[in-house]
């Protein structure tokens, strides 16, 4: 069987009686034992949970009571998702040993939806860069380019997906940590909006900014998790089209790619949009450019406020870079924090009203390609200069609010991201596998 398929199609091959959910899991987790990078990529799986949860499974594929289109399918879970009774760290030596009594309530509800549990893939520190470095635990290769980053903080979640270790992996992304190891690693990479998604039983970074969302090979994939993480209905993806679509093409100082090829990318997709029948307008927006700069204060600021006593009751447990970004919370006053906040509301109510006519704004996911994991393990500059550079368009999305989904555009680690505002995720998913036909083609 092919541990490379789409989750759906997974699902479509139980549902027929090709596939058998405990030989698939026994598939993925002898996968999982024999990569030789399975420890840097997995920070522990749960075996008997997983065979548990695929024998329920399989005897309802055989008396034809499944749950839905993914009962049987195994997926991993980012670090920060509460499992009962197994070590849920979210990538810190701070958090080491630290053992929920209850799952996530995502998580409930995917085992609910009858998903298979695979295990905890490793992440970087709490949540915070958007590298997939991680010096104190580990850094999974990015699965195309092995030497290269692999994108974070959901790097685990990503590469068990492009190599075939999960049908598909849930991650976070506060400020791009579902959507830069997505595109980093060719996959489809969708970031629900704010409260879109229950985040109890997850460990925060920064509340009002945290979002749940998978990771998965195909738009379809993100549409089947979606509806399972959020316990309702599937968005019908049938019939959706291109023809008539009016989008934004962002431009803008605060958003210029940096190399070549995510240009050349981006330009690319849009000219294959554009023959589809996307009327394509260009240009830059005051509001996003304001925007860019308070998110030092008001990311800093909550993810100190959130861990300062962790912190600095063991200071030295944490990769001394991951400790400088959070302890630049200190700074900031509560002033300085809620003149932010309202600066922000301020601004994303400009941005909804200027995009209002746009079915979608659209964007390169990543300004820059993989640095080299290596080279930023060893030089700060370089790590702090990559780690701000990787987020940059992705915060676009999580400053104004939006929903967002970052889809391959065949150009290996390059990826082209639309936003819709919070209420129009569904959409959004009509969208994008509207897009992904056409970029296929």
């Amino acid at each position: 069987m092919d541990l490379k398929a789409s989750a759906a199609e997974l699902g479509r091959e139980i549902g027929k009686g090709r596939i058998d959910p405990v030989e698939l899991t026994e598939a993925f987790l002898e996968a999982i034992a024999n990569h030789p990078d399975s420890h840097r990529i997995y920070a522990r799986t749960m075996p008997e949970r997983a065979r548990a949860e695929a024998a329920a499974a399989a005897h309802r594929a055989r008396n034809g009571t499944r749950k839905g289109p993914l009962d049987g399918v195994p997926v991993s879970w980012k670090d920060l998702f509460d499992t009962a009774g197994v070590a849920t760290e979210s990538g810190s030596l701070l958090l080491k040993g630290r053992t929920p009594v209850r799952d996530a309530e995502v998580l409930r509800n995917a085992a609910g939806a009858g998903l298979v549990c695979l295990g905890k893939t490793h992440q970087t520190e709490l949540a915070f860069s958007g590298l997939g470095i991680n010096i104190r635990t580990a850094t999974p290769p990015n699965a195309i380019a092995p030497e290269l980053a692999p994108g974070g903080s959901s790097s685990g979640a990503a590469v068990s997906t492009a190599l075939g270790l999960a049908a598909a992996g849930i991650g976070s992304d506060t400020g791009g940590s579902v959507r830069i190891p997505a595109v980093w690693n060719d996959l489809v990479g969708l970031k629900t909006a704010s409260g879109d998604l229950s985040a109890i039983g997850t460990v925060p970074l920064a509340a009002r900014f945290d979002t749940v969302g998978p990771l998965c090979h195909t738009v379809e994939d993100a549409a089947l998790l979606y509806a399972v993480l959020a316990n309702r209905p599937a968005t019908d993806l049938a019939g959706a089209s291109l023809a008539g679509l009016r989008v934004l093409a962002l431009e803008g100082n605060s958003i210029k790619p940096v190399d070549d090829a995510p240009v050349a990318a981006f330009e690319s997709a849009l000219s294959r949009l554009s023959a589809a029948g996307v009327t394509i307008e260009t240009a830059s927006l005051p509001s996003v450019e304001e925007a860019m700069p308070l998110a030092g204060v008001l990311y800093t600021t909550e993810a100190y406020a959130t861990w300062r006593t962790e912190i600095e009751a063991n200071p030295d447990a944490m990769d001394p870079r991951v400790l400088a970004r959070f302890r630049a919370g200190a700074q900031h006053s509560g002033a300085d924090f809620i003149a932010a906040w309202l600066k922000l509301d301020a601004l994303r109510a400009d941005y909804h009203a200027r995009t209002a006519g746009f079915d979608a704004v659209l964007l390169p996911t990543a300004p820059i390609l993989p640095p080299n994991a290596q080279k930023l393990i060893a030089e700060d500059d370089y790590f702090v200069e990559n780690n701000l550079l990787a987020l940059r368009n992705t915060r676009v999305g999580s400053l104004m609010g939006s929903a967002a989904l970052t889809l391959p555009t065949g150009t290996p680690h390059c990826g082209i991201m639309a936003l819709v505002p919070p209420e129009r995720t569904r959409l959004l998913l009509r969208i994008g596998a509207a897009m992904e036909r056409a970029l296929a083609a």
